[in-house]
């Protein structure tokens, strides 16, 4: 029998292959592939944002005990509806609600597998042959992993760093064309860290209707800000622009794991019905798998009964860590900080690789760093920055204190001799 693979009417999707090693957890996955077995020091995890099983950001009591509850009441052990079960959907259109001029109905509400199924939902919705979407430039590479998979063209804006990573709106002109169908903002910024004001997120609002695309808004982030501005959704400028909003509890309320998102459609005038977007939003979730019934079950109990204590405690923890990191940062000649993150979880920092000896570029400082300190940073590459990296601080601030020493360590044997 010939076992050869040529003969074989089947084979893996290169495609594919190429578009997940260009996401967070390709990359990540190379860097951990390089790290020092024999060092006997644990590995400083800066390279995603996942700080739960650090014991700063343990979960609210709240929560566990929503999951308990719903798990026991046994009234959620069967399928839920395509677009979630309605108490879940009605606690977070009020939830959302309170930071809107208008009230969001349930019907405004459909829960995701997490944020990431969310994007995927949106962007299949969007895709259309032809069909061009606008993505700012850092981003977060799933956007580009799932869009690669569709016929959807991708055309990046970028954002300025000497503006606190606000959107160049000139550039998101020149690039828009009869066949753009969306941009995305993410507020508070994940890589950049930034928080964008009420002022700038209205020019955004109005450029996308002057251009009659849609604002795809994703607030993953939402309320995880410690600088000087307050978070402000893209769903207060609904009535100027239709807006879908995602978002999920796996950042604000430290629940990554439990895999709950959301898509809201932001959309006071009812554009996105009129135009078939909200029938093809429930035609996608029909052919997607829902999250867990009994998370669903336990989403109102999360939402009403988490206490300001807890979010305040976490803000306070990501105040100190961002400050830890940046002027950490700041004492290594070799990586410039530009802002001082305000919001998320990560801040860009650039490599000045003129000074480093035998380092060529992002990607090669951070397999070195792994392997030299088991430290993992995420290289800017892989965000669309090349030369920069991408560093989280939502980690214990001991544990900030000791990856950023060892950062510092390996960038003074690297540096050029004078």
């Amino acid at each position: 029998m010939e076992n050869g693979s040529a003969r074989w009417g089947f084979r893996g999707n290169e495609e594919l292959n190429l578009a997940s090693g260009t996401t967070i957890r390709g990359t990540l996955t190379k860097l951990m592939e390089n790290l020092d077995k024999d060092d006997p020091r644990p590995t400083v995890p800066l390279g995603h944002g996942d700080p739960s099983a650090f014991p700063s950001f343990r979960a609210a009591t709240a929560a566990e005990d929503a999951i308990v509850d719903a798990v026991r009441s046994a009234k959620y052990n069967g399928y839920a509806p395509t677009v979630g079960i309605l108490p879940a959907r009605r606690a977070i259109a009020d939830y959302l609600s309170r930071d809107l001029p208008y009230a969001l109905s349930p019907d405004d509400v459909y829960l995701t597998t997490g944020c990431k199924q969310a994007i995927e939902i949106v962007l299949t919705v969007l895709d259309r042959p032809g069909a061009n979407i606008l993505f700012p430039r850092p981003y977060y590479p799933f956007y580009e992993a799932f869009a690669a998979s569709k016929r959807l063209e991708v055309r990046h804006f970028d954002l300025n760093p000497e503006k606190g990573w606000e959107v160049d709106l000139q550039s998101v002109e020149a690039l828009a064309d009869e066949n753009t169908v969306a941009i995305v903002i993410l507020n508070p910024g994940n890589p950049c860290g930034s928080v964008y004001t009420h002022q700038h997120l209205k020019k955004i609002a109005e450029t996308a209707r002057k251009l009659r695309i849609l604002v795809v808004a994703d607030e993953v982030y939402h309320h995880l800000t410690f600088g000087s501005k307050p978070f402000v959704p893209m769903g207060v400028f609904g009535s100027i622009v239709p807006v879908i909003t995602l978002g999920s509890i796996s950042k604000r309320y430290i629940l990554p794991g439990w895999r709950l998102g959301w898509l809201v459609t932001t959309d006071p005038n009812g554009i996105l019905r009129k135009l078939g977007v909200v029938e093809c939003i429930t035609g996608c979730l029909n052919m997607a798998s829902d999250p867990p019934t009994f998370i669903q079950g336990a989403v109102p109990h999360i939402l009403e009964k988490t206490g300001e204590d807890f979010f305040s405690k976490v803000i306070d923890i990501l105040r100190e860590a961002a400050g830890i990191c940046y002027d950490r940062i700041e004492e290594i000649p070799c990586i410039t900080c530009p802002n001082k993150p305000e919001g998320s979880m990560f801040v860009m920092a650039k490599l000045n690789l003129s000074l480093l000896e035998d380092i060529n570029d992002d990607m090669e400082f951070c397999l070195k760093l792994a392997k030299e300190e088991s430290v993992i940073v995420l290289p800017g590459l892989a965000v669309g920055m090349k030369n920069w990296l991408r560093i989280t601080f939502a980690i214990d601030p001991s544990d900030l204190e000791d990856g950023l020493g060892r950062i510092k360590a390996f960038c003074e044997r690297h540096a050029k001799k004078q």
